[in-house]
């Protein structure tokens, strides 16, 4: 993904609470099948493991959907909202799918050309439901132009524009951020401009510092800049948020692949504190590479290790949540997307009723294809907490179970118990967590059993 050079960054900033000052309220989304979730709960006697599950795995982060696949996106996204609206959090999405993305460089791909982008994003847009959601649209799109000819970049400003309208008129509680670059890149004015030309005024506002490592107060400063011209322009109730993943140690070259000073920075969260930022946002994953000495997105310990070691822990009071949604949260229990190395989800998730006594009750989403699978398992406690819980599925005979995260299996065929690992034993009264497995063979039914210990 393609980024200027950074500025020198400060010290980490923690915000732990305080007033929410932009337009979105309430917890992030914290994914349960990310990477560094889904490496935890595979190492657990790495000495690295405690630092990265306490200070990245811990943490909400976005889900990026940057493969082309138009046939099942809207699945995959329904799948990842649908269980952040189940949870009553806001999920952040990253789309990166414009074509000729990264102008080539390590993150290139993308749509083949841009009306097959429309129709990615019509698919995407389907499966967003109805609840807040906040999207960050294409990475770089704006800021990075230097491969594009001039009337490629109008036909890209197009398209962006139609993408934003699409997104918000299919779920018009969706908060769509465009891209602003970062601080030391182009200037404000210029920035304003581009973001004019592709359709601000049809979004909330735009994103910067993505993959960057400017301090959060430069990249305040800039957006202000950005917000006044802007108002210059007539376009005026835009809003900024920032990426923080990488920004609490040393700046320099931006790659960051080789470098062992850089730090995250402050924790995710909407209450900022600043009327024109809604959100700090760990868009780019800690710990995922930037294409310099490992392939790009690809997850590396080591590289969250360095971001994790030496940084604060996170704040122990959590930011106000939102209050219960207006419309209930749906009553199935939708998958998460498969891991990046198998195919996206291809059935619909199960209908599970609420546990109504203590203990706790399990559902399992099971995504079939020919010769494989991938089950995502809700565990919802009853009307009491519980800490620990197991959970026993039985598999079809000659199917096997090749990986696991977030919990810890008893085998891998027939009947299999899966207990919970550190960070998800605890479960509230009535609330969810989540743990998967993929296999060989036919995946599992839709239902298991499920105890608490």
């Amino acid at each position: 993904m393609a980024a200027a050079a950074g500025a020198t960054v400060a010290g980490v900033c923690l915000v732990a609470g305080g007033a929410s000052a932009g337009t979105v309220s309430g917890s992030l989304y914290r994914d349960p099948s990310s990477a560094v979730v889904r490496w935890v709960a595979a190492n657990p006697g790495d000495y690295r493991t405690a630092a990265i599950r306490d200070k990245i795995a811990s943490q909400p982060q976005a889900r990026w959907f940057a493969n082309f696949n138009p046939s099942t996106v809207q699945s995959e996204v329904s799948g990842f909202v649908g269980a952040a609206n189940a949870a009553q959090q806001i999920p952040v999405l990253s789309v990166y799918e414009i074509t000729n993305r990264d102008c080539g460089g390590a993150s290139a791909g993308g749509a083949p050309d841009l009306n097959q982008y429309q129709t990615w994003v019509s698919n995407f847009a389907r499966g967003l439901g109805n609840q807040t959601v906040l999207i960050i649209l294409e990475t770089d799109s704006l800021a990075l132009q230097t491969c594009l000819s001039g009337s490629e970049i109008s036909a890209r400003d197009q398209a962006i524009s139609t993408a934003t309208r699409t997104i918000k008129s299919a779920n018009p509680n969706a908060k769509v951020y465009l891209d602003g670059g970062h601080s030391t890149w182009n200037s404000a004015s210029e920035t304003a401009n581009r973001l004019r030309a592709a359709g601000v005024q049809y979004a909330d506002g735009f994103f910067t510092n993505v993959s960057n490592f400017n301090p959060t107060s430069n990249e305040a400063n800039f957006g202000r800049a950005v917000i006044s011209a802007l108002n210059g322009m007539g376009i005026s109730g835009k809003r900024q948020v920032i990426d923080t993943s990488r920004n609490g140690g040393a700046s320099g070259d931006w790659c960051a692949d080789d470098n062992t000073d850089r730090r995250i920075g402050t924790y995710p969260t909407t209450s900022t504190g600043d009327g024109n930022i809604d959100a700090y946002l760990w868009v780019k994953p800690p710990g995922e590479a930037d294409g310099c000495r490992y392939a790009a997105g690809s997850f590396q310990p080591d590289l969250a290790y360095s971001l994790a070691n030496g940084a604060p822990n996170p704040p122990t009071t959590a930011p106000p949540t939102t209050a219960a949604p207006t419309t209930p949260p749906p009553t199935t229990a939708p998958p998460t997307t498969a891991p990046p190395t198998t195919p996206p989800p291809t059935t619909a998730p199960p209908t599970t009723p609420p546990p109504t006594g203590n203990g706790c009750t399990a559902s399992v989403a099971v995504n079939q294809w020919n010769g494989g699978f991938t089950a995502s398992v809700n565990v919802t406690a009853g009307s009491a907490d519980i800490n620990g819980w197991t959970v026993t599925v039985t598999l079809p005979g000659g199917a096997a179970i090749t990986g696991t995260w977030s919990a810890q299996p008893s085998g891998t065929s027939g009947t299999v118990r899966f207990t919970n690992v550190s960070y998800n034993g605890h479960v509230g009264a009535g609330q969810t967590t989540n743990f998967g497995f993929q296999g060989t063979g036919t995946g599992p039914g839709t239902t298991a059993t499920c105890a608490a210990a």
